[in-house]
């Protein structure tokens, strides 16, 4: 019953980071997106006249910063959609464990 209890607990933990593998990316591109398009406006501002060489860096920077909520993203659906990877794997370590602290 003690392994049972490990599972689940296990499984709400996996619940858990991938919520935040899903979360914090986006919170991070939210933020970046925010500020590049403030430096952005604010560039061709000041010198209007740069502004086709602006948009190209701006939308390469939005790519990286796209790329890493992408990532997360992926990561967390991984995580959260396959535990049965690597599930299998740990029951038979769970077990010795439980064995162990049973035995004293």
């Amino acid at each position: 019953m003690d392994i049972l209890h490990t599972l689940v607990g296990l499984y709400g933990n996996i619940f858990i980071a991938a919520a935040l593998l899903i979360g914090i990316p986006a919170m991070g591109t939210a933020i970046g997106f925010g500020l590049l398009g403030g430096k952005f406006l604010e560039g061709i501002a000041r010198q209007p006249e740069l502004k086709s060489m602006l948009m190209g860096n701006m939308f390469l920077m939005a790519g990286l910063l796209d790329a890493f909520a992408v990532i997360g993203l992926v990561m967390g659906f991984l995580m959260l959609f396959s535990p049965a990877v690597f599930m299998p794997a740990l029951t038979p370590a769970l077990s010795k464990v439980h064995m162990m602290l049973a035995a004293g």
